[in-house]
C-alpha cells in the first residue's frame, strides 16, 4: 500500500470499521492491565450495535506495526483504549500522538491533555496555577534532598501511573524520615517516580463527566464508603482496594450513590469544580475527577482521569447507569465528542440531553 504523508488520513472512509487502540496484555499481566480486556469487549459490543465494525489492535513500542495494520484497515476512527505502553504510563501519549501524526481521529482526551493529565505532578500545577484546591506535595528533587517543606501527614503516590499502582496503606506517614525511606524503597521497586502528597483525612468522592450537545455533563458523585475499617488505618483506595478480590479492603470497600439533602451543597460545588476540569485540560469524550473532601467539608482535588475505565464494573460506567445511560449510548456520546467528520458521526445514535 502506497505511504500517505503525515495528516492525510482519507475522508470518508469507505469502510465502517473502528479500531480499538489498547495496550499489549499477556498472561503474566498485572489485574489492572488485564481489566483492558474487559473493557475492550465492552466497547466492541457498542460499536456493533452502533454500525460499526470493532477491530482490536495492540499498541506497543512497535509503532512501525500499529502504523502498517491501521493503514490496512483502513478505519474510521480509533476508538482509543491506550492506559500504557510497554508497562508505562508515561508513554500513553504516544497513541493520540500517532493518530494525530497519520490525521486519523480518535476518542477522548488529546495529546496535551493526556500529557498533562497522566502526570499528577504536572495536573496538581495546572489546578494550581488556575486557583483550584488541591492537596499540598512534595517533589520527587524534595524528597531526594531529605527536605520535606510541608507538613504530614502524607501520602506517596507514582507521579505517572494510574489504576493505584503503588498506593497503598502502608505508604501513609506521619514520619518524614520514614517517608523518604519508603520513597527510597519504591522507587526502587517499581523503577518508577513518586511524589508525596498531603493526605487529606475525610471522604472520597469520584465525578464521571460525560460529552453531551450541551457541553460536560457532570454525573452525579459517587462516594466511596470505607466499611469496618481497621481502627487507624488510612481510608485510602489503594492497589489491593481495587484489584485483589481476596484482601479485605478490597471486601470492606464500596461504592455508593448518596441523595442525602445536606449533601446538595458539596454536590454542586464538585460539578462546578469537575467542569472547570474538563475545560481547563482541554478534555474529551468522558473524563474522571477525583476529590477528597477534609473534616470541615473543604474539597480537594486530587486527579484528573482523562478515558477513564470503561469495563462494566468501573465507576465510570457505574456514574451513567445511575442517570439511566446504556453503555450504547454512552460510547456514541464519546464517539460524538473525537475529530470526526461530520459525515463520519451522522449515523451515530444520540439520546437524552
Amino acid at each position: 500500500m502506497a505511504e500517505r504523508p503525515a495528516g492525510t488520513w482519507p475522508f470518508p472512509s469507505p469502510s465502517r470499521c473502528a479500531v480499538i487502540a489498547h495496550g499489549e496484555i499477556h498472561p503474566t499481566s498485572r489485574a489492572d492491565d488485564l481489566d483492558t480486556l474487559e473493557e475492550i469487549e465492552t466497547v466492541a459490543t457498542a460499536l456493533r450495535e452502533l454500525g460499526w465494525d470493532p477491530r482490536p489492535v495492540p499498541f506497543t513500542l512497535d509503532v512501525s506495526a500499529f502504523i502498517a495494520t491501521v493503514r490496512a484497515l483502513n478505519p474510521a476512527f480509533v476508538f482509543n483504549l491506550v492506559e500504557s505502553v510497554d508497562g508505562s504510563g508515561r508513554l500513553l501519549h504516544l497513541a493520540t500522538s500517532v493518530c494525530e501524526h497519520l490525521g486519523l481521529p480518535y476518542t477522548g482526551a488529546p495529546t496535551a491533555a493526556m500529557l498533562l493529565t497522566t502526570s499528577k505532578l504536572e495536573a496538581k500545577r495546572v489546578l494550581r496555577l488556575a486557583g483550584l484546591p488541591t492537596a499540598g506535595w512534595v517533589e520527587p528533587a524534595q524528597l531526594a534532598r531529605g527536605r520535606i517543606p510541608l507538613a504530614g501527614p502524607w501520602i506517596l503516590k507514582p507521579v505517572w501511573e494510574d489504576a493505584s499502582v503503588g498506593i497503598d496503606h502502608d505508604g501513609v506517614t506521619s514520619d518524614p524520615e520514614q517517608l523518604v525511606v519508603l520513597w527510597r524503597e519504591r522507587t526502587r521497586a517499581l523503577g518508577t517516580e513518586f511524589f508525596a502528597e498531603r493526605f487529606i483525612d475525610g471522604r472520597e468522592l469520584n465525578l464521571a463527566v460525560v460529552a453531551g450537545p450541551r457541553g460536560p455533563w457532570a454525573l452525579p458523585p459517587a462516594e466511596i464508603e470505607f466499611g469496618e475499617w481497621d481502627p487507624g488505618a488510612p481510608r485510602i483506595v489503594g492497589w489491593r482496594a481495587k484489584w485483589d478480590c481476596e484482601a479485605v479492603e478490597y471486601e470492606r470497600t464500596t461504592r455508593v450513590f448518596r441523595r442525602d439533602p445536606r449533601d446538595v451543597p458539596l454536590h454542586r460545588r464538585l460539578t462546578a469544580l469537575a467542569r472547570r476540569c474538563w475545560r481547563l485540560f482541554g478534555l474529551r469524550g468522558y473524563a474522571r475527577v477525583d476529590v477528597r473532601v477534609d473534616r470541615r467539608g473543604r474539597p480537594f482535588i486530587l486527579e484528573i482521569n482523562a478515558n477513564p475505565c470503561i469495563s462494566p464494573d468501573a465507576g465510570f460506567l457505574a456514574a451513567t447507569r445511575e442517570v439511566g445511560l446504556g453503555t450504547t449510548e454512552v460510547v456514541a456520546r464519546i464517539i460524538r465528542d473525537c475529530n470526526l467528520p461530520a459525515v463520519a458521526t451522522a449515523a451515530v445514535p444520540l439520546a437524552g440531553s
